[in-house]
């Protein structure tokens, strides 16, 4: 397994050492197969252009007919790129069919629930050898970590059942340190991990800010109204149906509350008033664009670009946006243009749909406009422009509405993180892994 740092490089360079030395005895290469979200499918065989240019590439893309007819050509290729939705909607017809040399699962938490389709059909095709390619092992428990481990070395951690049994819940649920310690001697060996201050010496600095803001009056009227109301439909829901049975609602709640600090027009179309960190926002975007930098702003909702949008024209500063509605082909585009265009000082992201998988080293600036339970993915989003290339040093700010809900998941986050830091020396946390009594805290 090889996560963090510089995975694509490392992989190319693999398959490119394989198809050399098969070529240098006169012998025809196996293809190695790249799996993939679909939204970084043409990102890959733009790697694979840029980076190792002799090698053939395939995206297996389209209607079910093209895909279907770009699958006989596979032996003809050195690398097949196709996406886990395609994947599993092919599998058939890959079944026997193929003997791949490596079979890389790229951003292989999409492989993190063995249940799922796209874990059982990945798991279906042939190889040699098996990469998993991540920057979060684990999201929300250590069953995670065992399925992924399920794809590249079945068996190695045993069947599940047996797995929880010896290890998730004593490390989980006991603390045990012995298992704890058990579990990482057993995993090390298979896992390569390169951190950007180790392998990137020259890599310039990077600077985590936190900046508060509180909110204005009639914003925190209604905060606190919300706040009054969700902290009794919560212990009547808990009441009613059990904490395990209540997520859906608590989660709900929470949301609407994390709206309201970032702005009450998400869910109150008559609202007039200001939002104090919409105010703090632009007041940062605007100075730093007028010092010349380059600014990427992720944000959990994408509801929130529009009324981002319209301080941006007001005060004419020139952007892009990329959410889950941009299409694949669009994507790459629109990067280029950020990077290569001086004039274009802010992209606007949805930290789901562009917090992976992009090069966007024209900026300097990062700007988390709300916290996302897990702090994996913002570090993950933040590394879309600190990484290979970048020469200037990267101001990360991270927008926290003072004695909120945002408050309150920032704090819990540093201190959740214990348990994946002590497994796998990343940081990762959501709401899963939160107890009855850190969720009745959220709401005091």
């Amino acid at each position: 397994m090889i996560w963090d740092f510089g995975k694509t490089i490392q992989v190319l360079a693999v398959i490119l050492s394989y198809v050399n030395s098969e070529q240098g005895e006169g012998r025809k290469a196996q293809p190695s197969m790249v799996v993939c979200p679909s939204s970084l499918t043409l990102n890959w065989l733009g790697e694979v252009e840029k980076f190792s240019p002799s090698l053939k590439a395939l995206v297996i893309s389209g209607s079910a007919g093209e895909r279907e007819r770009k699958i006989k050509e596979i032996e003809n290729y050195h690398i097949i790129i196709t996406s886990y939705d395609s994947l599993k909607r092919d599998i058939e017809l890959y079944d026997g069919m193929y003997q791949f040399k490596y079979m890389i699962a790229d951003e292989a938490q999409y492989i993190k629930n063995n249940n799922t389709q796209n874990a059982k059909a990945i798991k279906r095709i042939t190889a040699q050898t098996r990469f998993a390619l991540t920057g979060t092992p684990i999201e929300n428990s250590l069953s995670e970590l065992w399925s992924i481990f399920d794809f590249i070395m079945p068996g190695y951690l045993f069947k599940y059942r047996k797995f929880k049994e010896l290890y998730e819940l004593a490390i989980v649920k006991d603390n045990n340190e012995e298992k704890l310690e058990k579990l990482k001697k057993m995993i090390e060996p298979f896992v390569l991990r390169r951190i950007k201050k180790e392998v990137l010496t020259e890599l310039p600095d990077k600077t985590v800010t936190v900046l508060y803001n509180e909110m204005e009056e009639e914003q925190q009227k209604i905060y606190l109204s919300h706040l009054a109301r969700a902290k009794k439909e919560v212990a009547d829901e808990i009441q009613m149906n059990g904490f395990e049975n209540s997520q859906i609602k608590i989660l709900a709640l929470l949301m609407r509350l994390r709206q309201i600090c970032c702005h009450p027009n998400l869910f109150l179309q008559d609202y007039e008033g200001e939002s104090s960190k919409l105010t703090q926002c632009i007041e940062v975007v605007t100075e730093a664009t007028k010092g010349g930098h380059k600014i990427l702003l992720f944000s959990g909702y994408t509801s929130m670009f529009p009324i981002i949008e319209k301080e941006l024209k007001k005060n004419q500063i020139s952007y892009l946006k990329l959410t889950g509605q941009t299409k694949v082909s669009e994507r790459i585009e629109l990067v280029d243009k950020f990077n290569e265009d001086k004039d274009i000082k802010v992209f606007l992201i949805s930290l789901k749909a562009g917090g992976t998988g992009l090069n966007l080293t024209g900026a300097d600036m990062v700007i988390h406009y709300d916290p996302w339970w897990n702090i994996s993915a913002e570090n993950q989003a933040t590394d879309r422009t600190y990484r290979i290339g970048q020469k200037n040093n990267v101001q990360v700010y991270k927008l926290i509405t003072k004695n909120s809900i945002e408050e309150k998941i920032y704090e819990l986050q540093q201190k959740k993180a214990k348990l994946v830091d002590n497994m796998l020396s990343t940081q990762n946390t959501f709401i899963s892994q939160l107890s009855k009594r850190d969720i009745m805290e959220l709401f005091g």
